[in-house]
């Protein structure tokens, strides 16, 4: 190991052992980098500073950061949740362990107009706990439901982490999209599975809802519902189906949904002037520590990598004698462990480069071993580490989803929580287990995607060159004569 590489690892050690204390992750990240930066490349690191930050100031896909965040708090300050929650509480009364299905439903649907992981566990628990606890559902298998169902935000599109994502591992934001689809989905049906499976077989863990309590009148079933689910889910379609279609950029749809949510709870008639100014300052809270935390982040990624630091430990964990489906294991669980003491940022934007080189270097084989093609293999890998780090913050001791549900439910302990939690991270465990196996879970719905799209292209070029054939001069028009300026002769 040379010492500039040797300089760049104590640089790491210093920033991790920094971060647990307490020191705050971007102001560490800016002076550890200008710091060990001046020390290993001289003023030279000021300029890499100033240049990074330009760069990542004119990446245009950073936008859609605060207004999906924005679409995001709009929906949930306007009690949008409440309403799809009370439509679907209705139309699912009957069964057993409606509550389940219900708080699994509602989560899962509005994962796909907000990727707020805190929100959704909150406001699920205010709204489902008091039910719950009334009608005698069991309360560790009610808790593990709305920790489990409100850390779904983080994978189902648009998640905010999935936009972050995708310049660091260099894939469209619209395949990681795609492919996160499939293994939300798939755990959205484990979950459902699970409860619905646990109800059915002992009714006292989750018993029907009371006949005194339910709606007998279809009409009124079938209105609440029309108002309650379909708006949001038309407001997703334009949002999300807009950027898998091809139709706008993750940007561009971002800002359609968030002027659709705006437009939504104002024919709610729920967004008051205080939710409003509310909803501007937290997403100006939480965009301005995303953006920051990626402008440094990219500053002390770019000094780490001109040490020589990322080459060495590339070359060494390749080194290793590991098969490539092993060294992926490897991997996946140092994210697994790093999501307990940090949040999904600081992991994307500051370790999730430096695995990069690694999984960069593993292409070949993996795609080989999974039988998947090159191109789709790290579309595959963003959606596995965002169901590591969705697993790593179900998981005991340090899962910040279980401390947002105690703040609003006194009457579950946090031991009972993290009981129900572990439930649920078997099922989680199950789940990458699948992904791994079974990776066409993930790249299906985006080579798909790509193939239709490519279908598209190729007959508008057949039927440009059909065009042509069929009369060369219309299809391609000579240009109008050139106008002489008044008084030449």
């Amino acid at each position: 190991m040379s010492g500039d590489a040797l300089l760049g690892l104590v640089m790491l050690i210093v920033m991790i052992g920094a971060i647990f204390i307490g020191f705050p992750i971007s102001f560490t990240l800016l002076f550890l980098a200008l710091a060990f930066g001046y020390l290993g490349l001289g003023e030279v690191v000021y300029s890499l500073a100033y240049f990074q930050t330009i760069g990542m100031m004119k990446e245009e896909l950073l936008a859609a950061v605060p207004l999906f965040i924005l679409m995001g708090y709009v929906t949930e300050q306007a009690g949008l949740m409440e309403r799809l929650f009370i439509a679907l509480r209705l139309l699912l009364a009957p069964i057993r362990g409606s509550l389940f299905a219900v708080v699994i439903l509602t989560a899962a649907i509005f994962a796909m107009a907000t990727g707020i992981v805190g929100a959704a566990v909150t406001v699920l628990g205010i709204m489902a706990s008091p039910i719950m606890i009334r009608t005698g559902y069991d309360a560790r298998l009610a808790a593990g439901c709305i920790t489990a169902g409100g850390t779904l935000g983080i994978l189902i599109p648009p998640s905010v982490m999935l936009i972050v994502m995708g310049p660091v591992l260099g894939v469209s934001v619209a395949d990681l999209y795609a492919a996160a689809f499939g293994p939300g989905f798939l755990l959205a049906g484990l979950y459902l599975a699970y409860l619905l499976g646990r109800a059915f077989f002992n009714p006292k863990l989750g018993p029907p809802v009371p006949v005194q309590e339910r709606v007998h009148s279809p009409a009124v079933i079938v209105k609440e519902v029309v108002i309650g689910v379909v708006p949001l889910l038309c407001l997703i379609a334009a949002a999300l189906g807009s950027i898998l279609a091809g139709l706008a950029t993750p940007t561009e749809a971002s800002g359609v949904g968030a002027l659709g949510a705006i437009l939504l709870a104002a024919g709610y008639r729920k967004l008051t002037y205080a939710g409003f100014k509310h909803a501007l300052l937290a997403t100006t809270a939480t965009s301005s520590m995303v953006l920051l935390l990626a402008v440094t982040s990219n500053i002390f990624g770019a000094v780490f990598s001109r040490l020589g630091t990322a080459n060495w430990i590339t070359e060494t964990m390749l080194a290793l004698p590991l098969p490539p489906v092993a060294m992926l294991l490897v991997v996946i669980l140092l994210v697994f462990l790093l999501g307990w003491p940090f949040e999904w940022p600081a992991i994307v934007l500051v370790f999730l480069p430096i695995f990069y080189p690694v999984m960069e270097a593993l292409k070949p084989a993996l795609a080989a071993s999974l039988g998947i093609a090159p191109d789709y293999v790290m579309v595959w890998f963003g959606a596995l580490v965002a169901v590591t780090l969705q697993t790593a913050f179900l998981s005991p001791p340090v899962a910040m989803s279980a401390y947002y549900l105690r703040q609003v439910v006194k009457a579950w302990s946090l031991a009972t929580i993290y009981k129900g939690m572990f439930q649920f991270l078997i099922l989680q465990c199950l789940a990458l287990a699948l992904l791994i196996v079974f990776p066409g879970i993930a790249t299906t719905f985006p080579q798909q995607l790509r193939e239709e799209a490519a279908a598209v292209k190729s007959e508008q070029i057949d039927d440009s060159a059909n065009r042509l054939e069929e009369d060369p001069h219309k299809a391609i028009p000579e240009p109008p004569p050139e106008e002489k300026p008044e008084g030449a002769k």
